[in-house]
This record gives C-alpha cells, structure tokens and sequence, in this order.
C-alpha cells in the first residue's frame, strides 16, 4: 500500500494550518541565513583587504594609533631572522569640507615591492617618472575614484589638525581592489604633512626562509618598547571576527528563536491533526499498520514542511542579506564594518545546514504528536467523540520545574570562548520549562476564576480545566513569541533607558568641539587650543585627547582618554565603588576593561605610556556603551606630564553668563577652514547616538515583529484545527439549545482564555529571559551593565491586545465548524 498519498497528502488537505507552520521556519531559517551570508560577506571582504595590506609579510610590529619611534625599523630591519621591513604609517584622513573618510598609507616604495607588491602603486600615463616620490602625488584605490569622483591629475582636500593639505592624485593602486577606500603615498611626505614626523605605526616583516614566526615572535617580543606588539597579519581579521561576533550571534540566536517558534506552529498543527485524525489513524492500525510505520509517517509528514521551510526560507535569506547589505551595510547597522562594500556570495556548507535546520525544527514538532497517535489503541480511537488530552492533560511540571532551576545554574557558566553559552542555555531552559508548566498553569486559572456568569462563559471555563492539554496546543506558539518580544522590549527598553542617562551625564556642557573624527588626522594644535578658550562668550573648555593602547597579543587595541577628572570620579558614570589615591597616577577603566583583563578598583596595574610602563592606580569602574574592546580613562594633566602630547581632539565648552549658544558656536566654526571644526549642543548629540542606537536594533525590532505575527497565526491554526475537530460537540450543544452566538462568544472566551494563558507565561517567561539578556548574555557578550527598566504600559497594551486578536481569530475558525446542521453533526454518535 502506498500510504504517501494518506499522510503527505493530509497536509494539502490542512492548508491553512500548513500555510502558517511553513511560513514560521521560513521566517527563522529566513533571518538566521541573512545574518549568516552578511557577516560572513563582510568579514570576508574585511579579510581580503587585510591580506592586501599585509602581503607576503610574515608577522606585523604593532603599536598605538598615535604610532611608535622609527628608529625601531632599522633596528628591526638588521635582525638576521628578518628578510625584509616594510615602514608604514597609516592615517584615517577626513575630506576637507566633507565628512566621507579614507585610509591613508605612507609607504617606501622600495621595501613595499618585496613585502606588500600588491600595495605598489602605478603612475598615470605620462605621469612624472618619480611621482611616486613627489611629496604632493597621492595614488587612489578604485573606490576613492568611485566614492569622490577623483580623475587622473585632479586635486584632493585632506584634513589635517584644523587645517587642510591639497594633494594630486597621481595614479592608482590596480591591485588594491575596488572594495575599500585606500590611498597610498611616499611615508616621508605622510610624516611631514600629516604630523607623523619620527613616527611609524606598523612594521610588515617578511622573514629569512626556514625561519618559523612561532619561533621568533618571543624573541622579537622582547626588543620592543611597551605598547608596541609582534602580531600575526590575519590577527586583526580574528580580532575584527571576535568584536562583531557576539553582535552576530545574538541576531543568530533571535533567528533560532523565531524557528524554535515555527516548530511550536508544527506541533499545535500536527498535534491538533492527531486529534481529527485518530479515527483515520485506528483504521490503519485496524488493517495491519504498524505503531512504528504509523509513527514514523507522521514524522515525516513535519519533516517535509520543515524542508520546504528550509529551502524557501534559505533562499529568502540570501534576498534578505542583499537588501540589509543595500540599506544597511555589512555591519547590520552595528558600525563594525563600516566603509566596506561587500559583495553577497553563495555559501553551499551554510545553506544546507540552515535547510537541516529547518527541517529539524519540522521533526521536533512532529515528534510528540507523532509519539502520542503511535501509543492509542485502535478500539479507544475508534470511539467517537474521543479526544485525547495533549502532553498528558496536565504536562510534565516536575520536568518543567526542573527546567527552571537549571536556567537559574545556567546563568552561572562563564562565557566560552567570549560568547554567553550560559545564557541562551538558560533562554532554552526557560522556554522549554515554561512550555511545560503551561497546562498547570491552565489548571490553576480555571480553578482560580469564579465559574459563574453566562453558560458560553461556564464552558470556555470548564474546558480549559478538563483539557488544559488543548490550551497548550493553543498557547505553545503564543507562549514562545511573547516571551521573545517581551525579553527584547525589556531589554531594548533597559540599554536605551541607561544609554540616554549616560549620554546625559557624560555630556554636561553647553557646547561640544570637535576636529574630525578621534581616530583621524583631525586634532586641535596648543595654538588653537588657546584661541578657543580665548573666544568671547567662551567660559570655560576641558579639552580631551584621544589615543590607543596595545596591551596584549591578539586583542584588539584599547581606547586611551585623557581628559580632566577629579579624584573621586564623580562626573562619571560610575558603576561600583571607589577607591582613589594610591601609588602613581589614576586611572578610570571601562566594564570592558574589568571583565577583558581582570583588572579591579584598588589594584596597581602598568600601563604602556610613550613606550614604557607607568604604575598606575585603577580608582574606579566607569560605565561606557561606546568602545566595547575597552577603555581607560586619565586626567589630562597626567597624560601630558608623562608622554608630552600637547594635542587634543575635542573640547567640552561651558558657556560665560550671558553668552548665546549660536553665536559662540558660529564664532568657534569660523577659527578653522571650511567644516574642519565641528560644533554641536549635548541635545543634538543625544538625537544623534540614539538614532544610530535605534539603527543597530533595527534587526531586532523586525524580529520582535516577526514574533507576533508568528504567535497570532499559531493561534488562529490552532483553533482552526481544533474546531474542526469539536464538530459533533458543536452538534450536541445546538441539540442541547445553544445557539450559534452562544457558540461563537464560548470559542471567543476560550480563545481569550487560551491566548490569555499564554500571554501570562510569555510576560512571566519574557521578564525571566529579558533578566538573563541583561545580565548575563549583554555583560558577557559586549561587557556592558545596564538598569533594568520595564516598559510596563506597552507590554500591558500588547497583552490585551494580543488576546483580544486571539479571541476574533478563534471566533473565526470556528465559523466554519458551525455551519453544519446539527444533525449531521452528531450522526457518527448515533
């Protein structure tokens, strides 16, 4: 006997039922491969550009942004490990009047053709002979001709302090790619124009054959001042990996979520279709099917929507990450990848693991359902009107229980690797646990309501007492996507909330300037520094200088601030106790820095200052949502003391009584050349920051979306399903006087009831998961500590409404239950 036709074909059957499970794996393989295919596209493009850079080298000498003595490249150069050194100094340069960026490589050409050939630029035809050398001539990547509309000859405007140079674009760089935007100059006019005089900020070494970097990183290591480090090329590929994969993961495990979801879809539809079906089930048993082949049919039958939601949804994906790549960039809106163009690629490995995903997630739906059809005798099955109560009527609460309690011991576990396993082991265990809790907690509610009021009312009631199996089936999908969107509204509402009160507290002043971006050429010379203060209106200025520390091999570089702090710290926000004074000068370290390298307030600890180690006292832990690699916070008197840096990059401007806003600000813009000092009120920053925080969530925001959705149509299938299984019931409720508005407003209080229950757990289960979100996986992932705060009103709001959505869904499906007469709808009792 061919039984395809009987079990896959009850799926066609089933078509709204179908429709709505396929549609939620589609919808969680969907997100989940777009996410996949525009990191992996970003990181590969990200990785193509560091190999360029880094050519045949062997090991990089690394230091601060500010860069490290030249006279190390010779010293270095002479090693008999060594073949060749190739000097470069790298500068983030601002278009003078613009705010477009390029990267900026003052090279020797002569050492570059034997370790970075693919860097070697090439002249425009009849170009200078030398122009390579030409101290003006600046050679252009294909995107920097693309991005600025650069022709051969043309000149080019870069920023420099508050200044500009005006430079001739003299050729391009043909094998540089058109993917990043890349300029190359002779480093002797780099040092001299851009302020780099004596400074290098990287070394490529390329190595004597036979000789290993393993066994000469340790040796090399040691002739080197402090903050300046030996490092494998790809490093900064792997350290650019590690800072956005935990952003990474995170949409990832939304993703997961959503597809864990879409397999809740397939276990209320298969569950609920074991339930119409047992009659059909018992006469197979009945004819010699059996338990194992009955079985193992219905697996099959949530298998096949799992695959069709995996092939669709991996193909949606792949148009998913071409629009996010078109909209938002290979960075998702993060800012991790910011300035690339990557191209979307096919990924075979990652495509047929996202399509066994999905088709898992159709096995694990149908496995219970499947298991319970299975175990029912043909003669029980055959008895009309029979209707098995689901996860055994009252669900497994010591399981579910248990379940908790691990989710409380998960959060324990320490992040493997820098990712919070812990923490989506303790997401897990909350749902799962929750899920089984569910009828329980039915129970508890119909035993709790006053089983009173109108005789629709006192049945809804009673039903969900005597079957709170059935309310599983209904709420399972309601449970999961509640629970997902309110952990993240909470969680959203909890970073936004402490983001706009540490905006505020770090921005205190009435004015705030700035020349360019910290990490370019951009900086406020001691000359303008003093014309600033000097400006009418002007009361007064607390400048701050920006730089970076290389503390350790294979982490990426730590941001350094230097701006005027008072012993106890108090204009920071501060996040534990204090402890100032000490030995040497203080220091103020981010969360960041706590958890990354394990230093505590009260310990002496050496930092790399100038190329030798200062002892210096950590007094205090500062809350900081912008560097997630770390920070460390000093006066500015004491940097300057001890590396006599005299530059500042933006200054924090009080008014004088009296002065206007405007006016000092047109006044202070006017100082410099056009656009080269920018000035905005603490108003206008917050817009900013919160705006690109609402971009980062943007992914998020469409995920919540995703779930409500998802957790509507589970109910409307739900009840769909079930109510075309309650026929004969229907029957003999008209029989027994009922009419068929009665009826429908009992399939609305059961609907509401049942959506009710699932909207209590997902709150109780959400607020559960939005803690762990907050405190274990966020802290884990990018080391950040935040208030709680609830969204108490829109989560009130969405509850009510989602049950009042529940309750017309549930009115819905029945309508086609009811429209038999009444005695055809008993007549199988008869």
């Amino acid at each position: 006997m061919k039984l395809a036709p009987v079990f896959l074909g009850s799926l066609a059957r089933r078509r709204v039922a179908t429709l709505f499970s396929l549609m939620a794996i589609v919808l969680g393989v969907a997100l989940g491969m777009a996410v996949q295919a525009v990191h992996e596209a970003a990181l590969s493009e990200f990785g193509r550009g560091l190999r360029s850079l880094a050519g045949q080298a062997d090991l990089q000498v690394v230091g601060p942004r500010g860069g490290f003595d030249e006279g190390l490249y010779a010293q270095l150069a002479a090693r008999p490990e060594v073949a060749d050194a190739s000097p470069v100094v790298e500068v983030e340069v601002k278009l003078a009047g613009r705010e477009d960026t390029l990267t900026l490589l003052g090279v020797d050409v002569f050492a570059l053709a034997r370790v970075t050939p693919l860097l070697l630029p090439r002249a425009d035809e009849g170009g200078e002979r030398f122009a390579v050398l030409a101290d003006d001539g600046i050679f252009v990547s294909a995107a920097v001709r693309q991005a600025f509309g650069l022709k051969s000859g043309e000149a080019i405007r870069l920023q420099v302090g508050a200044t500009d140079v005006t430079l001739r674009v003299a050729g391009d760089l043909p094998a540089a790619g058109d993917a990043r935007r890349l300029a190359v100059m002779d480093i002797a006019a780099v040092q001299a124009r851009f302020g780099r005089l004596g400074r290098l900020t990287r070394i490529d070494l390329r190595l004597v054959d036979g000789v290993e970097p393993g066994a000469v990183h340790d040796v090399l290591q040691g002739v080197l001042p402090a903050g300046v480090l030996v490092e494998a090329p790809e490093s900064a590929e792997d350290q650019a990996a590690n800072l956005s994969r935990a952003y990474r993961v995170n949409l990832t495990m939304l993703a997961a979520m959503a597809l864990l979801t879409g397999g809740f879809l397939v276990f209320s539809a298969q569950a609920l279709s074991v339930v119409r079906r047992r009659t059909e089930f018992a006469f197979l048993r009945a004819i010699g099917l059996s338990r194992r082949t009955l079985f193992g049919w219905l697996v099959a039958e949530g298998a096949a929507v799992g695959l069709a939601g995996g092939l669709v949804g991996t193909a949606l994906g792949y148009g998913l990450a071409w629009g996010a790549l078109v909209l938002l960039g290979g960075d998702l809106g993060a800012g991790y990848f910011s300035g690339l163009t990557p191209q979307l690629q096919f990924q075979p490995g990652v495509s047929v693991a996202y399509v066994a995903l999905g088709m898992l997630a159709g096995v694990a739906g149908a496995w219970l359902p499947a298991r319970e059809a299975a175990t029912v005798s043909p003669a029980q099955a055959l008895k009309a009107g029979d209707e098995a109560a689901l996860l055994g009527g009252r669900g497994h609460p010591v399981c579910g229980a248990t379940l908790l309690a691990l989710s409380v011991a998960a959060c324990g576990i320490p992040p493997v690797d820098g990712l919070p396993l812990g923490g989506y082991l303790a997401v897990a265990c909350l749902l799962a646990g929750a899920v089984m809790l569910l009828p329980a907690v039915a129970s508890g509610v119909a035993w709790l309501l006053p089983a009173r009021g109108p005789v629709p009312a006192r049945l809804a009631l009673a039903r969900l007492g005597a079957a709170p199996g059935h309310a599983v089936v209904a709420a399972a999908g309601v449970l999961t996507s509640v629970a997902l969107a309110a952990a993240m509204a909470i969680m959203v509402a909890s970073f936004r909330d402490s983001v706009d009160q540490w905006l505020n507290q770090i921005l205190p002043a009435d004015l705030y300037l700035r020349a360019g971006k910290a990490s370019g050429s951009g900086y406020l010379d001691e000359d303008l520094q003093r014309r600033i203060a000097a400006t009418p209106g002007v009361g007064q200025v607390a400048f701050t200088r920006h730089e970076s520390l290389r503390l350790a091999a294979g982490q990426a570089p730590v941001a350094l601030i230097a701006r005027p702090v008072s012993k106890d710290g108090s204009e920071l926000p501060l996040a534990g106790r204090v402890h100032p004074g000490g030995e040497g000068p203080q220091v103020w370290i981010s969360e960041a820095m706590q958890d990354l390298y394990g230093w505590q307030p009260g310990q002496q600890v050496d930092l790399p200052l100038a190329g030798r180690r200062v002892a210096v006292h950590v007094a205090g832990v500062w809350r900081d949502y912008a560097r997630q690699t770390g920070a460390v916070m000093i006066d500015l008197g004491d940097y300057r003391r001890l590396t006599g840096d005299r530059l500042a990059n933006d200054a924090a401007i009080a008014l004088a009584p009296g002065a206007g806003a405007s006016q000092v600000a047109d006044a202070l813009t006017t100082m410099a050349g056009a656009r080269a000092l920018e000035v905005a009120r603490p108003g206008e920053i917050r817009a900013i920051s919160l705006r690109i925080f609402d971009r980062t969530f943007a992914v998020t925001y469409l995920l919540e979306a995703v779930a409500v959705a998802i957790g509507l149509a589970g109910v409307a299938a739900s009840f769909a399903a079930l109510a075309a299984a309650r026929r004969r019931e229907f029957g003999m409720l008209r029989h027994l006087g009922l009419t068929r508005r009665q009826i429908g407003w009992m399939l609305a209080q059961e609907g509401a009831l049942a959506a009710g229950v699932g909207v209590l757990g997902g709150l109780l289960t959400g607020g559960a998961i939005g803690l762990v979100l907050i405190e274990v996986v966020n802290r884990q992932s990018f080391h950040w500590s935040m208030d709680l705060h609830v969204p108490w009103g829109s989560l009130a709001l969405f509850g009510v409404g989602l049950i009042a959505l529940a309750a017309l869904a549930a009115v819905l499906a029945g309508r086609q239950a009811m429209r038999q007469d009444a005695v055809l709808a008993v007549r199988e009792d008869w």
